[in-house]
């Protein structure tokens, strides 16, 4: 997400970084290659012009000029202006005090509307409230199916009025919400690949009925400024209360994301990272703009953590772990909470500083997929224990997986050598620490592991087996007398 932009970014302040003094023509070089930057992103001409306004006026003033770190001063103008952009804090969405509380969902036809709206539902299903989700786009072929098949992966009720009027499948919707105490109705309404003012009439007519108390309008984050003119046109008909960025974590340039709520005034309220229903994120300015400009996100990063890791099953894990009873199945578990969390590329992109080893973010990727199709061909006795794996049987495993004798090999020696690692450690040989960090990782419990064990890097390795561990009394050499004693005895 966002790369190209990032990477101009960094290029373009590379240049000012570590300079003890900058000229006013530094400064106006380094905004056009911003400049430059926002373009090539597909932002919108007057956002970006708006905001180079804010930053130049600033950049170039007594601020900079005078500042002993002034690349690192223009870095901050840049990113408050951005913020500034961007909101300055995230818009939640309207509260359901009043039952039924309804939510439209409206877009053009492409923009992931359909599949937004079954994850909004599955949002407000997240904080407790019933949800019944609006079959109401009866114009596109298999609309009503697919928000059905939605329905039933989340759990979630869909309401079907056949091929009536959408306003009236609306209205008979909202009447058995009201008869059921339903808390919340998501509606899907039908799209088109343009605005059209039959569209726009029948959206009115809905909202009419309705009278919803949140209006979403579904963005595809892959639109870049086109995304204003969509917004602008929905807005002179129906009033929007937000915007959902869709497919973000696509290869979208950023142009929608920097230019909607600057260009039209409406808040960017939720944004899609994925496919999965709980892949809508709360949209956090500030988060946003640390990531377009190569700061990370650790915020974020952290929350996913949260939510994919069970801390219970990973302190459980953790001491399995030490009593090397740790097996591939548990391997397994690890990957799909890390899958849960995102892909490498887009995790390291969380990380302040680690863009350089997002080059080899696909690869490490690949390599896991592998591990787990070695590990999927596996039965069951082989992932417990895989000393019992052979010569035939790795070759029937590499069969299965679609890989090489070689690399199921060299999988099963990396899991011997991590749990031999692990054995040491459990006997007190090798100590594991990392000032400042305890939890956060899967498989670690967040109060630490037992016996001074904080975190996953390493401090020696399991070779280091001599090393005293920390806290045990040093022995004492044996006295010539002992020596003579014990060769009597013998």
């Amino acid at each position: 997400m966002f790369e190209s932009l990032t990477a101009r970014f960094e290029e373009a302040f590379g240049r000012i970084r570590g300079r003890g003094r900058l000229s006013e023509r530094q400064v106006d070089e380094t905004l056009r290659e911003v400049r430059r930057a926002l373009l090539e992103a597909d932002v919108n001409l007057e956002v970006a012009d708006r905001l180079l306004d804010r930053i130049r006026v600033r950049a170039v003033g007594a601020e900079v000029i005078k500042s002993v770190t002034p690349g690192h001063q223009v870095v901050k103008i840049v990113h408050e202006s951005l913020l500034e952009t961007l909101g300055t804090e995230a818009v939640p969405l309207v509260p359901t005090d009043a039952k039924p509380h309804t939510a439209l969902v409206v877009g053009l036809q492409g923009s992931g509307k359909t599949t937004t709206a079954a994850k909004l539902a599955h949002h407000y299903r997240r904080s407790g409230e019933s949800v019944l989700m609006v079959a109401a786009d009866l114009v596109r072929p298999g609309a009503v199916e697919q928000l059905h098949q939605l329905g039933e992966r989340i759990g979630i009720p869909v309401f079907e009025g056949g091929r009536r009027n959408p306003v009236s499948v609306v209205r008979s919707a909202l009447r058995q919400a009201d008869r059921e105490g339903i808390d919340v109705v998501v509606v899907d309404t039908a799209g088109r690949f343009q605005i059209d003012r039959a569209l726009m009439n029948e959206l009115g007519a809905m909202a009419r009925i309705a009278s919803p108390h949140e209006v979403l309008l579904v963005l595809d984050a892959m639109t870049g400024q086109e995304s204003v003119a969509v917004a602008r046109g929905f807005s002179k008909h129906i009033d929007l209360t937000g915007v959902v960025l869709s497919k973000l974590d696509s290869d979208a340039r950023g142009g929608a994301a920097i230019s909607v709520r600057e260009a039209t005034g409406y808040p960017i309220k939720l944004v899609g990272t994925g496919e999965a229903p709980r892949d809508l994120e709360v949209f956090h300015p500030e988060r946003m703009a640390s990531r377009i400009l190569g700061m990370g996100d650790v915020l974020t990063l952290i929350e996913r953590a949260e939510e994919a890791v069970d801390q219970q099953q990973a302190a459980d894990m953790a001491q399995r772990l030490l009593r090397a009873e740790f097996t591939l199945d548990d391997y397994i578990e690890q990957v799909k909470s890390l899958r849960r969390m995102g892909s490498v590329g887009e995790l390291l992109g969380m990380i302040p500083g680690a863009r350089p080893a997002m080059a080899d973010a696909q690869a490490v990727d690949r390599e896991v997929g592998r591990s787990e199709a070695i590990i999927c061909s596996m039965t069951p006795a082989e992932r417990a224990n895989p000393k019992v794996i052979d010569g035939s049987r790795r070759r029937r495993i590499a069969l299965g997986s679609g890989t090489s004798v070689q690399d199921v090999v060299g999988l099963v020696r990396q899991f011997n050598q991590m749990r031999g690692m692990f054995q040491s450690l459990s006997q007190g040989k090798t100590r594991i620490g990392l000032p400042g960090m305890r939890g956060g990782f899967p498989g670690i419990p967040a109060g630490g592991l037992p016996g001074g064990l904080t975190g996953p890097a390493m401090k020696g390795s399991a070779g280091s087996g001599r090393r005293r561990p920390a806290g045990r009394p040093k022995k004492q050499p044996r006295t010539p007398k002992k020596l003579q004693k014990k060769k009597k005895k013998r």
